[in-house]
């Protein structure tokens, strides 16, 4: 089958792999209908992970099933699903308390697996024809059959619950106010889960164009950092006060105000500035105990300088850690069905699989209105 193969830093080619094939008798194969690049897969892809060349990319995975194995019995042939990006086995003492981001089986000696991710076991990514879902009975939510809302529920794989885990971190209640740092994709879906979860204000930092765009077409307020410090222009529009709370979409691969160079942990600092005193954090963005491209050696092992006496000094707490997709999934999915949510405004392209390797280039580049792309194996380039 077809498959996005990771070549070397900043170079993925659309490759002959193997088929996948049942290896357990909960397994499930499914024909892959959409795949979408995450910026997570950037970390990847510009060589800043760990990750080996031969690496298969995509967990952001929705499908139909073509096999079963012996021992599933909620999931037929032809069942449309999506698949969390979270590998989790439904019964080991996290999975069982909710937080199927750090299964403690499917990835021996670590806490969680992802398909087609560095450090996250050995399961293969979904940007292909094809895709093995091993626990599938636990790992599969069945979607309504056809084709409709596909770039909808596609996003439940995982920057739509991302997002709105980042909310769930922070406590986001209706009425507050809230910073969200970051308009890429999880940054655009923290804010609009927000204003569905019912915050009066919302503002949105970044310094792209086109993101801020969006963020202003759900009703958030657009902050460009390359305007100004945006701690004082949140202030400003606060009445001095700050947000009640606050969201790190960015992650470690952060950039100063004047975007000159990268600094690992400017939006945590600029987070602990921006809300108010007792104020939450809410830190879905990725942060790693490895980073070889980091700008200096502390960075490249994952160590930040944070301002932790400013923050204890506010009395601020924070949440952190990657999304437990099945906490969430299946509301947000019957709030598309419903009618209530439609995700889908991030999306900026969709392209056959073929075109993978112009599409991680554009994305990486922020260019030509990238902001996110899915991938149909089935189109014809």
């Amino acid at each position: 089958m077809k498959a996005v193969v990771y070549e070397k830093p900043y170079s993925v080619a659309v490759r002959d792999v193997d088929d996948p094939r049942i290896e357990h008798p909960n397994d499930v194969l499914v024909r892959v209908t959409s795949s979408a690049i995450c910026g997570s897969d950037l970390h990847m892809y510009e060589g800043r992970t760990a990750a080996e060349p031969g690496i298969v990319f995509g967990h952001e995975n929705l499908g139909v099933v073509e096999e079963t194995g012996s021992g599933v019995v909620s999931l037929s042939k032809g069942d449309r699903v999506v698949m969390p990006f979270n590998v989790a086995c439904g019964f080991c003492k996290n999975c069982l308390a909710g937080d199927t981001g750090f299964c403690l089986t499917v990835n021996p000696g670590f806490a969680g697996g992802a398909y087609g991710y560095v450090a996250m076991g050995p399961y293969r990514g979904g940007q292909a024809d094809r895709l093995r879902v091993p626990f599938a009975d636990f790992n599969c939510l069945k979607l309504p059959q056809g084709e409709e809302l596909e770039t909808d529920f596609i996003l439940l794989a995982d920057i739509f619950p991302t997002g709105y885990h980042g909310c769930e971190l922070a406590q986001v209640s209706p009425g507050e106010s809230v910073a969200v740092y970051g308009a890429g994709p999880v940054g655009l879906m923290a804010a609009y889960s927000a204003l569905l979860r019912g915050a009066a204000t919302v503002f949105v930092v970044d310094r792209v164009p086109e993101r801020l765009a969006k963020a202003r077409e759900i009703g958030a307020v657009p902050i460009d950092f390359s305007k100004g410090d945006p701690v004082p222009q949140i202030m400003d529009r606060t009445g001095g006060e700050g947000t009640d709370k606050g969201i790190d979409a960015v992650g470690y691969q952060a950039q100063a105000h004047d975007a000159s160079h990268e600094e690992p942990a400017s939006v945590l600092n600029s987070l602990v500035d921006t809300v108010r005193p007792t104020g939450r954090l809410g830190v879905p963005g990725l942060y790693v105990p490895s980073d070889p491209g980091g700008p200096d050696e502390h960075a490249k092992h994952g160590q930040l300088l944070v301002s932790i006496g400013r923050m204890f000094e506010k009395g601020q707490r924070m949440g952190t850690g990657q999304c437990n997709v099945k906490r969430y999934n299946r509301r947000l999915r019957d709030l598309i069905i419903a009618g209530r949510a439609r995700p889908s405004f991030v999306v900026s392209h969709e392209l056959p699989l073929d075109q993978a390797p112009q599409a991680y280039e554009k994305f990486d580049k922020r260019v030509e209105g990238y902001t996110k792309v899915v991938l149909h194996p089935a189109l014809a380039a």
